[in-house]
């Protein structure tokens, strides 16, 4: 049933769409009739067994009254049938037949028949038995519409949740990690590194002469040359584990966590290259300069009743040695 047809339903829990399956129309006849002055009950009719999924499939119907011997096909098998189609696995089925007989019933209900009549039934009997049908399945289709939409909503609700946790542990220039989310991230690292006795590096980067550059080009264009070093920071650290931060202002950091002091300067020195090529104008030391970084590196295993604080402090020597001697290069503590 489409959203347009159980919208209509819900206005009366008493409305069915039943779709009689038999081969006889006289019995076809006698069915329209005995409904056709009921409220609210839409009677369709299909003689033709083999066309019978294709129908109920079309009209969506709430309630299947179906006959059990039909020329050229079984009804049971009709029965199992329904239950198999995505489409009319879940729509109540009652089965007709010409008598009351305990192991044809039994049958029946094996199938996966909801009912069983002796056909013709009594009209009270038969109107009381596809409302009653009818209201379980539209109960049924309205419970699992609420699932859904619960599930389309719980899905939602955690998309919203993930953008705001990285919109709180994000830098909204650079889009890199923020100075909150890289402390706790240090914190967890050494924490897993003291655990493991595994090495763990952290990358201090600072452009160069940047309070001149802002002087020079002003501040939009430092906020785009700022934007493109923490392009190259990001792409510098390759693994999940390497975390790229803006740190302050015009600093950064790379934690490099499992990483040697070598494999921390190979990384640290292709960064440094990146940065230069980028060719960004600058004058200063002078005019036709290009803009650059300075990397202070440091490596450490953590020991018992030790602090990130230490490597912080050691990678921030690394970068005063940097700075101190020329800038644009790798300062190790």
């Amino acid at each position: 049933m489409n959203d347009l047809q159980l919208d209509d339903f819900k206005t009366d829990e008493n409305a069915a769409m039943v779709l009689l399956v038999d081969d006889q129309a006289m019995i076809g006849e006698a069915v329209r009739r005995g409904l056709a002055n009921e409220e609210n009950i839409d009677f369709h009719f299909c003689a033709d067994p083999h066309q019978a999924i294709a129908h109920a499939v079309r009209i969506k119907p709430t309630v299947i009254l179906q006959d059990l011997v039909m020329p050229g096909l079984d009804g049971l098998s009709l029965v199992r049938e329904y239950r198999n189609h995505p489409a009319t696995k879940d729509i109540p089925i009652i089965v007709l037949s010409t008598k009351e007989d305990p192991l044809i019933k039994s049958a029946a209900f094996a199938a996966g028949a909801n009912d069983y009549l002796v056909k013709l039934p009594d009209n009270i009997e038969l109107v009381a038995r596809i409302r009653y049908h009818s209201r379980s399945y539209m109960t049924l289709l309205q419970r699992d519409a609420a699932y859904r939409a619960l599930r389309v909503s719980q899905q939602q609700l955690l998309d919203t949740n993930l953008v705001l946790q990285r919109l709180m542990n994000s830098d909204g220039l650079t889009g890199l990690s923020n100075r909150r989310h890289f402390d706790e991230y240090m914190e967890l690292e050494w924490r897993r590194s003291l655990r493991e006795q595994s090495q763990l590096s952290l990358l201090m980067i600072d452009v160069d002469y940047f309070k001149a550059y802002n002087d020079s080009f002003g501040h939009l264009e430092g906020d785009e040359a700022l934007r493109k070093v923490a392009a190259a920071i990001k792409d510098a650290g390759s693994r999940p584990s390497d975390l790229p931060a803006r740190y302050g202002g015009e600093e950064f950091s790379l934690v490099l966590p499992n990483t040697s002091p070598g494999g921390a300067r190979l990384v640290a020195e292709k960064l440094r290259q990146t940065v230069a090529a980028l060719k960004i104008p600058h004058n200063s030391p002078g005019e036709g300069s290009s803009l650059t970084v300075s990397i202070g590196l440091s490596t450490i295993i953590p020991k018992a009743g030790s602090n990130c604080r230490e490597l912080i402090s050691a990678a921030d020597k690394g970068l005063y040695s940097a700075k101190k001697n020329g800038r644009n290069q790798v300062g190790v503590a």
